[in-house]
């Protein structure tokens, strides 16, 4: 899967917030980032949207910075929208989420920071060219 769009939820505009270090990071990586939070208006100079199914394009990867017991419903929301992928972040898992979204054909990935592992893609990559 090439993944070209990441919808953040949970996304903060506070610069203090590892949501906030995450999504500039995926931003200055290339990605088109969405920031899904309703208590947010705009996220590193992106409009914020209160829901998944409100993000206007197709979504490859769903990245969570959730409470755990929250992630069911972002599961769903990932199915509803077609999105390739459902990303909890470091410290969060939930196997009900989890579940939900493999049984749809998701690609799921818990308890691990998607900066840090992409990161090591690209040193990887870049030390085998």
């Amino acid at each position: 899967m090439t993944a070209r769009t990441i919808a953040v939820v949970g996304a903060s505009s506070k610069p203090h917030r590892a949501s906030n270090r995450i999504f500039d990071y995926l931003q200055s990586a290339g990605y088109r980032v969405f920031p899904v939070n309703p208590s947010e208006t705009e996220v590193l100079g992106e409009k914020s949207f209160a829901t998944l199914e409100d993000v206007p394009e197709h979504i490859d990867i769903v990245d969570v910075f959730r409470r755990p017991e929250h992630t069911r419903e972002v599961a769903d929301s990932a199915v509803r929208v077609g999105a390739g992928a459902l990303w909890l972040q470091a410290g969060i898992s939930n196997e009900e989420a989890a579940a939900r979204a493999d049984a749809a054909g998701l690609t799921v990935v818990m308890d691990l920071c998607i900066a840090v592992v992409h990161r090591s893609l690209r040193i990887s990559r870049n030390a085998k060219a």
